[in-house]
């Protein structure tokens, strides 16, 4: 008789919980650089801004830097509270530039919830390639309506070094 850890369907699932792990895992993960307080809130944290650091996971040696309000109080401790909309970004070298992989034209390069369940923010990265630049682009959007406010920045890269493009 099999033991039940040995049959296909065990391997199976312990492949596709393995796989799981390694894409959450390999997610871009905000590296938090600081934040300053905006508003005093009396219970609860303060509102505030906070910067994070986001290495490009398509692009070695390319930072992204994202500045974006969070909402204190106590409906900001129990992560009710519906960020503001408006976020900054620069991205710098900060590395020798190189390509792992072709990248795509365009791609969404990271996301993170600013709302329970309806508001996301999102940073995209964009190839110019007649100008061998790198463009990224922060907004943040809503299931039924996005907000237009959004900042960009762009990153230029080596005339030496071409991207590579799928």
């Amino acid at each position: 008789m099999t033991s039940p850890a040995h049959t296909p369907c065990f391997f199976a699932a312990r492949a596709v919980f393995l796989g799981l792990a390694m894409a959450a895992a390999a997610a871009v993960q905000a590296e938090p650089i600081g934040e300053v307080d905006t508003v005093f809130k009396f219970i609860g944290p303060d509102h505030k801004i906070v910067v994070d650091a986001y290495d490009d996971p398509g692009v070695a040696g390319v930072t992204c830097y994202v500045s974006r309000a969070k909402t204190g109080g106590v409906k900001g401790a129990l992560g009710l509270a519906e960020d503001k909309a408006e976020a900054s970004i620069a991205c710098r070298q900060t590395g020798p530039i190189s390509f792992p992989k072709p990248l795509p034209m365009q791609q969404e390069m990271f996301s993170e919830r600013i709302s329970l369940i309806f508001k996301r923010l999102r940073v995209v990265r964009m190839v110019d390639k007649s100008r061998n630049t790198l463009v990224y682009l922060t907004y943040s959007d809503r299931v039924i309506e996005g907000s237009p406010q959004n900042s960009l920045t762009a990153v230029p890269v080596d005339r030496g070094t071409v991207i590579p493009v799928k």
